[in-house]
């Protein structure tokens, strides 16, 4: 027997113009100016500044207007002319904020000067003597040296790689010797292999004293130890006593142990973060301004209405002509759908972060972490009618200047918690107390995770010694005994 099933789906799409406004509301401010800067070029129809009023211009435009009833179209194309000369959307369209100012400090995005990080490591193999088969060798140690300084690949991988990607036929032992060549470069550490070799490499260039031979002697024969912190074992190992053991971690401590991130000079964007939004306090109230570079004056381009004007009071439309007029329709699509995106993204920014300044007023009357109330995306999204997604874009790529610092907006949300009173509390709010505990705690015999969830139970929130496990390495603070020292 053949059964009919009918099945209906709904389903939602989203238009690719859609997706644009989505992709604008995610940008931050700086990255928001380069796509206006990409916009203005690629879009002749677009332009920036303020649209300068004749009134001979604005009476010709009622005219064209008022003239043309006909509906005049193009093929297919469906193109009506006068869409486009309308005064309500074309002289007069840009966008701007209430509290944007011309005055707006400009603040750009400076590059690091100087030389790469590989560039400077090649500039001192050039003052060692070197055959060519070591140069070769050397220069792929160096290019293989990663952010932090350290050559994480084996010499096997890399004597494999030397004799295909470079032709260059030799053994291990022999790139071992050029990687010694390449240990002597600066920074110290610099081509280290792990951070053992790479403290022990700094450690052999510092001058020997009882200290640094001890740490040396540490670091290369008992560094499991060390990392472990198991400091009775290593007075025991090394007959010392606990001054001197302190003395030589001391040394060690003073080291780098990611020498690559020391240098300057590696050409990588330094990035000055500039705030989305500010809030201010004026008379005991919330005042919250949007950046006014988010608010750029747009205007579609005066040549580009004269363009279809031109068109409309031709008697004879050549086919040139109307292929003309269909890619300044396209054009003063884009550039119309643009500045309209733009003040969506204006509001959508204001709108979100209003709601939660709101909802977050007392932390930032107070400035006070702990004043921080729980709060998900979902509460805001309700709030304000939006989508979660919409408010994750804001929250998540955006930074707001509060008397307290600079913010990223993501940090004021978070779970709660019910403490001993049946309270909501943030979850953000017991990390802050959890952290103020481990600070001042005795280091030479530090907390455990069950200490911990005592202390806090102690100070009203009755959380499970897992769960202070789970905050404290989110915390990226380490366990109890790596906390420990002498």
């Amino acid at each position: 027997m053949l059964k009919q099933y009918l099945q209906f789906k709904l389903s939602q799409k989203l238009s690719p113009q859609q997706i644009q406004l989505m992709k604008l509301i995610q940008l931050p401010t700086q990255a928001f100016e380069q796509r206006l800067k990409q916009e203005l070029e690629e879009n002749p129809a677009l332009e920036g500044g303020k649209e300068e009023h004749d009134s001979d211009y604005d009476s010709d435009l009622d005219n064209s207007t008022d003239d043309f009833n006909d509906n005049e179209t193009i093929n297919t194309e469906d193109i009506n002319v006068d869409e486009y000369l309308s005064d309500d959307e074309i002289p007069d369209y840009r966008t701007q904020v209430n509290n944007y100012s011309s005055d707006d400090e400009e603040k750009t995005m400076p590059y690091a000067a100087g030389t790469s990080f590989t560039q400077h490591l090649i500039n001192q193999l050039n003052t060692y003597r070197l055959s060519d088969e070591e140069r070769d060798i050397a220069e792929f140690l160096v290019g293989s040296v990663d952010e932090s300084g350290y050559i994480r690949r084996s010499l096997s991988d890399i004597t494999d790689d030397l004799a295909f990607t470079q032709n260059v036929y030799t053994d291990e032992e022999k790139v071992a010797s050029v990687l010694r060549i390449v240990h002597q470069l600066d920074p110290a550490g610099v081509g280290a292999r792990n951070l053992q070799e790479c403290l022990s490499i700094q450690l052999h260039r510092k001058e020997k004293t009882p200290d640094i031979e001890l740490a040396l002697n540490i670091i290369d024969n008992a560094f499991d130890q060390f990392t472990k912190k198991h400091y009775q074992k290593l007075i025991q190992k090394f007959d010392i006593t606990e001054a001197q053991l302190k003395d030589a971690i001391s040394e060690i401590e003073h080291l780098n142990p990611k020498p690559g991130g020391s240098y300057a000079g590696n050409n990588r964007i330094v990035e000055h973060v500039v705030p989305d939004f500010a809030i201010k306090i004026v008379d005991g109230e919330l005042e919250l301004t949007l950046n006014g570079r988010n608010a750029p004056e747009l205007h579609v381009s005066r040549e580009y209405n004269n363009m279809l004007k031109g068109y409309k009071d031709s008697k004879e439309k050549s086919s040139s002509q109307k292929d003309a007029v269909i890619f300044i329709k396209q054009k003063l699509d884009a550039a119309k759908w643009f500045i309209e995106a733009i003040k969506q993204r204006q509001q959508t920014l204001f709108v979100t972060m209003s709601a939660i300044m709101h909802y977050q007023s007392e932390y930032f009357l107070t400035g006070d972490e702990r004043n921080l109330k729980p709060m998900i995306l979902k509460d805001i999204a309700d709030e304000i009618s939006m989508d979660v997604s919409t408010v994750s874009r804001v929250a998540n790529s955006k930074y707001v200047d509060t008397p307290y610092g600079t913010k990223l907006i993501k940090e004021f949300f978070s779970e709660s918690m019910k403490n001993d009173q049946g309270e909501d509390v943030s979850t953000r709010e017991i990390k802050k107390i959890l952290e103020t505990v481990i600070e001042e705690e005795d280091k030479r015999k530090p907390l455990t995770d069950e200490a911990l969830a005592s202390i806090l139970k102690e100070k009203g929130y009755p959380i499970a010694r897992r769960t202070v496990a789970k905050y404290r390495e989110q915390l990226d603070i380490p366990v109890a005994r790596l906390r420990k020292k002498i």
